[in-house]
């Protein structure tokens, strides 16, 4: 999560025609006290029962826990792309989300 805060001016356009929303497993008290003490500038959701990883295809049965799935969802939407699981300590990893974004929102039309 740190790494999204880090490069969120950049990566999500500071929220110009870009949504970031975490969703964890963690109660959503644990989750507000967290965001606001790191000054994450996106949303968190919480899924203590984990339906939302259920019907996304990220729970982990075996471990009862999801996986770190990251869904890029379109203006219409969709699900445009799903990196699972995703590599948030590989610096390509962000690479590649950026371009996902971009075929979505290009980078001209956040102006205004």
């Amino acid at each position: 999560m740190n790494a999204y805060r880090d490069q969120y001016a950049q990566l999500f356009r500071g929220g110009r025609n870009v949504v970031l929303i975490a969703i964890s497993a963690d109660v959503d008290t644990a989750q507000a006290s967290w965001a606001r003490d790191s000054e994450f500038p996106y949303l968190f959701a919480s899924d203590t029962g984990s339906a939302v990883g259920k019907q996304f295809g990220a729970y982990l049965g075996k471990y009862k826990l999801d996986n770190r799935t990251l869904f890029v969802i379109g203006p219409d939407g969709k699900i445009a792309t799903v990196m699972a699981p995703f590599r948030e300590i590989d610096p390509t990893a962000y690479t590649d989300l950026a371009a996902a974004i971009n075929k979505l929102v290009p980078a001209d039309s956040t102006r205004n």
